[in-house]
């Protein structure tokens, strides 16, 4: 089953981000902005207000900061700028994203207490209740919502609760949800939420940005360990002067996000891509099944968001042929990440819609006869 090819798109992309855009968030990017102009600016503005009704209906004590670069950038500016140099942070782990921000952590000398779970589980919310109630020091508590080294979706909410009871400050990287799962910050109690323009809302690389309580991120001036990953730096000019980055601004990027947030709009918001997610997901699995494919992770702790499978027994199985294949048919998909199994990884954000899932499973089965001779 080969997908009938767009010059401007040979591939549907099936991974956690970057991933396949529309025509209309590409097209935007043709045109050309000076970053001391009003309407760029006000554009700016315009996409920190956006981002924050997305994150919550108590608006007014949350603002959105943007923050040149990969998601990792962004994640490393609120680490390094809103703990304080005597304050330490807990990170729970069970992938590769949670073990990173222990790694900035380390990096920049910040006290850290590690709480590894193992990437097949959900974190041991015991563990950190013990943890929270024997360390007097711990000032900051981080997590990944949807950790893409499996698809584990982690339980923010239960987490936060924990948190919230002993008075720690929250931060979650929903690098991979924001958008594409309905997260209220101020219900949950979150107080850094770190995410980036090429995950579900269904931009392009090039900034993340972070939804901040305003009554914590006022407490970080003079935190940060960096000049250009300064977060409270850039809120301020940010306020100041009317979306300014204090820095060159990615504007092409910028430009195709807020495109895709209208987009988002459009669809209907959060709660109707979120549906087309997990519709899609659960088609992918249904589909790979039938072929023999089993999945890493029991349903009940699987995102919508991307989806780990085991490589098949049976057969002369590889995965580097089954994907070289898949691309000549058009289909991009990931490589596994975790350490004690043989996986790979199928993602459904982006652009894309159950057909693909369908004609994706179809282009497999054709892949995996010849893959596997069997």
């Amino acid at each position: 089953m080969t997908r009938r090819r767009d010059e401007n798109n040979p591939y549907l992309l099936l991974t956690p981000g970057p991933l396949s855009t529309s025509s209309s968030v590409k097209q935007v990017m043709m045109k050309d902005w000076c970053t001391w102009d009003v309407d760029y600016n006000n554009l700016v503005q315009d996409i920190r207000s956006k981002l924050v009704q997305l994150a919550t209906s108590t608006s007014n004590q949350y603002s959105a900061v943007l923050m040149q670069g990969s998601g990792t950038f962004t994640v490393e500016s609120v680490i390094g700028s809103v703990i304080p140099k005597e304050g330490k942070l807990v990170v729970l782990v069970n992938g590769v994203y949670g073990a990173r921000i222990a790694q900035i952590a380390q990096m920049l000398h910040i006290d850290v207490t590690v709480i590894d779970s193992g990437e097949t589980s959900q974190p041991n919310l015991t563990e950190l209740e013990k943890v929270l109630q024997e360390d007097l020091h711990i000032t900051h508590v981080a997590v990944v919502h949807c950790e893409t080294t499996t698809g584990m979706l982690n339980p923010i909410e239960a987490i936060g609760e924990i948190v919230n009871k002993y008075e720690k400050t929250y931060i979650v990287d929903a690098m991979s949800s924001f958008g594409g799962i309905p997260i209220d910050v101020e219900a949950i109690g979150i107080d850094y939420l770190i995410s980036s323009a090429n995950k579900c809302i269904q931009g392009v690389p090039g900034f993340g940005f972070v939804i901040a309580k305003i009554d914590e991120l006022k407490q970080c001036k003079g935190y940060a360990r960096s000049l250009s990953l300064d977060l409270y730096d850039q809120w301020e000019t940010m306020e100041k002067h009317n979306g300014k980055w204090r820095f060159t601004s990615p504007t092409h990027t910028v430009r195709a996000f807020y495109q895709a947030l209208l987009e988002l709009e459009a669809e209907g918001g959060v709660l109707q891509r979120y549906e087309r997610f997990s519709n899609s997901q659960r088609k992918l699995v249904e589909g790979m099944r039938e072929l023999g494919y089993e999945t890493l992770l029991e349903a009940d702790l699987q995102s919508p968001i991307i989806t780990s499978f085991h490589y098949l027994k049976e057969g002369n199985f590889s995965f580097r042929e089954l994907y070289q294949s898949l691309k000549e048919k058009g289909y991009v998909i990931y490589p596994g990440k975790v350490t004690n199994f043989d996986t790979f990884r199928i993602g459904n954000i982006g652009e894309v819609n159950k057909e693909d899932i369908e004609s994706l499973v179809k282009a497999i089965k054709e892949c995996t006869q010849v893959v596997c001779e069997c």
